[in-house]
């Protein structure tokens, strides 16, 4: 693996302000953004939208979504004439 190429890979927090959840794991993404983890060491955390922790599907907490009424819409808002 050519050293001049590929960008930084090292350790980033994900953190989920929905569910209050973060975790450690290594990444080449980059935030300006410091968090100073459990272990005392401070690292970039980059703040998500949604996790394992508050997804519908690992929660179980799913809801139905009325995907033939976007259809119907769909179909009489640009459907042929």
């Amino acid at each position: 693996m050519k050293n001049t190429i590929h960008p930084e890979y090292r350790p980033v927090v994900f953190r989920d302000r929905s569910a209050d959840f973060a975790f450690l794991t290594r990444s080449t993404a980059t935030s300006a953004n410091t968090v100073e983890w459990e272990d005392g060491n401070t690292y970039p955390v980059i703040d998500t939208e949604i996790s394992s922790e508050s997804h519908p599907f690992y929660t179980g907490k799913g809801r139905v979504v009325d995907t033939a009424g976007r259809v119907e819409r769909f179909n009489q808002r640009y459907g042929r004439k």
